[in-house]
């Protein structure tokens, strides 16, 4: 069974990410034993709130220096919602620049919508060899956001593999998911998805040992 880690670091949908991830195959733990999480088949960063608050959450129990050790290692990474945004160099909100991971270049920002928070279920577009949305192009995804990166800058040159990414529209273009090595990466809620949510989650999975 694959066994898979949730980061428990004080924010994020934490329980319903454990119990989707089960529901999808997963043999799951919720901690922050930085031993587990680095030696699990996969590890998961949900995220919810602000930018700033959840990247001190997770620098107080060296969230940071996991995940940037597991990527460093090509063992595989989930950041969902705000778990993604932190994955970019910067995210500003409300004025307030703040730095980010930087396993990603780029800076989340304020969707330029008429609506904000875009809540509730939309279409993405999904990259044509997506492996995490194979068999789901069709299907709508759960999103609850204000932020999210509208731009991809990172330049990947063979023999690297080309970046997969997904985008959806909420007043204009953003990135719903990105499939970059081992780093992969959700705007949407998988664990708010249902059925769809469900495969997607059980895609990840079964990429985890390819």
């Amino acid at each position: 069974m694959t066994s898979v880690v949730v980061l428990d670091y004080g924010t994020g949908n934490v329980h319903s990410a454990v119990k989707a991830l089960e529901l999808a195959g997963a043999e799951v733990t919720l901690t922050r034993d930085r031993k587990l999480a680095l030696e699990a088949d996969g590890l998961v960063v949900p995220g919810v709130g602000a930018f700033s608050a959840v990247m001190a959450a997770l620098t107080e129990v060296r969230g940071d220096e996991i995940i940037d050790r597991r990527i460093a290692g090509s063992r595989p990474v989930l950041g969902i919602c705000v778990g993604m945004q932190v994955m970019f160099e910067h995210g500003v909100e409300r004025g307030v620049d703040t730095e980010g991971l930087g396993e990603w270049p780029g800076t989340v920002t304020e969707l330029r919508a008429p609506v904000l928070p875009h809540m509730g279920w939309n279409t993405v577009a999904p990259a044509p060899d997506s492996v995490l949305f194979r068999g789901l192009e069709e299907e709508r995804f759960y999103f609850v956001h204000s932020y999210a990166a509208q731009e991809w800058t990172l330049e990947v040159m063979p023999p690297f593999p080309k970046p997969r990414l997904t985008w959806a529209e909420h007043g204009g273009p953003f990135l719903a998911a990105v499939e970059n090595g081992p780093l992969v990466a959700t705007q949407f809620h998988p664990e708010k998805s249902g059925e769809a949510g469900i495969r997607l989650l059980s895609n990840w999975l079964g990429s985890l040992h390819d």
